[in-house]
């Protein structure tokens, strides 16, 4: 396959994952951990009206949707890149590192989620993404020898 094509597809399969498997977690995250009583978390204005209600345990399940989000989504577009697996981890990271800085400028959250969630959750789990998907292209060459 043609290598400027199959990094195409690594970026855009990368950001496809990584928000399929965001998505997910936060649908299913009212189920997992109810929101406070009285919340309306089924749009951005009822999200922003209610935000004060929310406990530190109500952050969890965004914060896990950022983070494997980013570390899925890092991790196929490392392993599908041709060359600079790294690059292309990191610039998943980016992608959505830019996606948790806007939802913070329209979604204003406490000072500690947002401080972990952009410190944490984003170019970290591109670094992680990235070094696994090394490791799994290295592990495949190796048994392909």
């Amino acid at each position: 396959m043609n290598p400027l094509f199959k990094n195409i597809l690594a970026v855009i399969a990368g950001i496809i994952v990584g928000s399929v498997v965001n998505m997910c977690i936060i649908s299913i995250s009212s189920s997992i951990i109810p929101p406070p009583e009285g919340a309306d978390v089924t749009t951005m204005e009822g999200l922003k009206a209610s935000i004060h209600l929310f406990q530190p345990k109500n952050f969890i399940m965004p914060f896990l949707a950022h983070t494997l989000g980013t570390l899925a989504g890092a991790f196929l577009a490392a392993y599908i890149a041709t060359n600079n697996k790294m690059n292309f981890a990191y610039g998943i990271g980016v992608f959505f590192i830019l996606g948790g800085i806007a939802n913070v400028v329209m979604l204003p959250s406490p000072i500690w989620f947002t401080i972990l969630d952009v410190v944490v959750a984003y170019i970290p789990m591109a670094y992680i993404g990235g070094k696994l998907a090394l490791k799994a292209s290295s592990d495949q060459l190796t048994a392909n020898i």
